[in-house]
């Protein structure tokens, strides 16, 4: 909802393979707990193109022009907050009086609204900036996602260019700036997921290959993990929606950190409907334990490295675990019985 403020104020700190929870809980999910880019340039890991046939006709051309507007604005990212924001519906109506496809309150469309076309789909202005004429909605939600990234990059936030930014559409670039990255809102952190999640249901990709969404769940945990082998590490990066730009020594690679790549592997096998907490040291807290002995592929395996649960992984069977293991490396297969992680403290979680 454009210009909301969110009320919960929680702060959330902790350490590990990731020092900040950036995505917290989703509302509405079960929570259970490649390369390097230049700051300007679209989010490598993202969805960028539009296939127009997962969007209503009549909003295709508008979406497919608001994805022109900026770099760091999508017309899949434009559609996924229309879907977010109003399931569709041009003449929708919030509690908080927020109005049309992106949910504009009356000052912020008082400040930003664009008349870019006419009523009932004529293509033309007609002298009303309307938040109920979709032409009119689409390209002031693209105009104010493109300042808004301009603004959080002139703050010291962390985060991805991209997540910041619809943070700050959902809760305001003053409480990122406030808080140094994506404020700890759990609506405004489910907002930021759930948008670039469903960015992929816009474009033309092609379906999961059968591994990743079929068999037992810990065959898709292994499968969604594998298809990312070779991905820089990145700290601080990725989550559910796939690799992210990290921050401090992570903040210029685009990847997963340990936790990350777990945490997306276990939402994608469930189909969405698991979301473990963002960071190792909580991630082997949740689920049912299993004795070591009993360890199976798809289970989630967690090492005390340095007084703490801060590096985890996926096992992938015959004493093999997947993982993303330091900055300057890649997510990759390792064995449990080498020197480094075989003698320390191992916790093993099962999801499903």
């Amino acid at each position: 909802m454009t210009g909301h403020t969110a009320q919960q104020r929680s702060t959330m700190l902790v350490t590990g393979c990731a020092v900040l929870g950036l995505l917290g809980s989703l509302v509405g999910l079960t929570v259970v707990g490649a390369v390097d880019q230049e700051q300007g340039s679209a989010p490598a890991g993202f969805a960028t193109t539009l296939d127009v046939r997962r969007v209503p006709p009549a909003f295709g051309p508008w979406i497919d022009r608001a994805g022109r507007q900026c770099a760091e604005v999508s017309a899949p990212l434009v559609a996924a907050q229309i879907q977010a924001e109003s399931n569709w519906n041009p003449t929708a109506v919030s509690p908080a009086r927020a109005q049309g496809l992106s949910q504009f309150i009356p000052g912020t469309w008082a400040t930003w609204g664009v008349d870019a076309a006419g009523k009932d789909g004529d293509p033309d202005p007609d002298g009303v900036a309307d938040p109920f004429t979709p032409g009119d909605a689409i390209m002031t939600q693209a105009r104010y996602d493109c300042w808004l990234a301009k603004k959080v990059k002139k703050v010291d936030a962390k985060g991805d260019p991209t997540r910041l930014m619809l943070a700050a559409y959902n809760a305001g670039p003053g409480a990122v700036e406030e808080f140094g990255g994506i404020p700890p809102y759990p609506e405004t952190q489910s907002y930021v997921t759930k948008i670039i999640t469903s960015m992929a249901d816009f474009t033309g990709s092609e379906p999961a290959e059968q591994a990743e969404t079929g068999g037992t769940f810990g065959d898709r945990v292994v499968a969604n993990a594998k298809k990312w082998l070779g991905t820089p590490y990145s700290w601080g990066g990725g989550g559910p929606e796939g690799p992210g730009r990290g921050f401090a020594q992570g903040a210029s690679t685009v990847g997963f950190d340990c936790s990350s790549l777990v945490q997306y592997a276990v939402y994608h096998a469930s189909d969405g409907k698991v979301l473990l907490p963002r960071v190792s040291q909580l991630q082997v807290t949740v689920g049912k334990e299993v004795p070591p002995a009993e360890i199976r592929p798809g289970d989630v395996i967690g090492f005390n490295l340095n007084g703490s649960y801060d590096h985890i992984g996926i096992y992938i069977g015959h004493r093999q675990f997947l993982h993303a293991p330091k900055t300057g490396d890649v997510v990759k297969i390792s064995n449990l019985d080498e020197p480094y992680y075989a003698n320390k403290p191992q916790k093993v979680r099962r999801f499903r």
